[in-house]
C-alpha cells in the first residue's frame, strides 16, 4: 500500500490538539486494511518525522435519521501516533 494510500486526512479536534500539547501525538484518519506497521512507515516517510508509538482503533459509523428513515454514516479507522521528543509535524504547527 502506497504511503499516502494509508494516511487519509489529519484530524484536527480538540481533543486531538490536546494530546499534541500534552504527549507529542498527532492523530489521522486511516485506511481501514492499514496495519500499525504501515502507518508508523508511512508518517516516517511523508513527514521525516520518528515515529515511537501507533494506537489505533475503529470508529463506528453513527445512526443518523430523517424523518423515519434510519441511516447508518460509515465507520472508519484512527490512528494516534506518537512522536520522538523534539520532533515534530509542520502541518500541525498553525493549528
Amino acid at each position: 500500500m502506497n504511503p499516502s494510500d494509508v494516511l487519509k486526512r489529519p484530524l484536527i479536534t480538540e481533543k486531538a490538539t490536546m494530546l499534541k500539547g500534552m504527549t507529542n501525538a498527532v492523530s489521522f484518519e486511516v485506511d481501514r486494511r492499514a496495519k500499525k506497521k504501515q502507518i508508523q512507515e508511512a508518517v516516517e516517510k511523508l513527514f521525516k518525522v520518528k515515529v515511537v508509538e501507533v494506537r489505533t482503533m475503529n470508529v463506528s459509523g453513527k445512526v443518523k435519521r430523517r424523518g423515519r428513515t434510519v441511516g447508518l454514516r460509515p465507520g472508519w479507522k484512527k490512528a494516534v501516533v506518537t512522536l520522538k521528543p523534539g520532533e515534530k509535524i509542520e502541518f500541525f504547527e498553525g493549528v
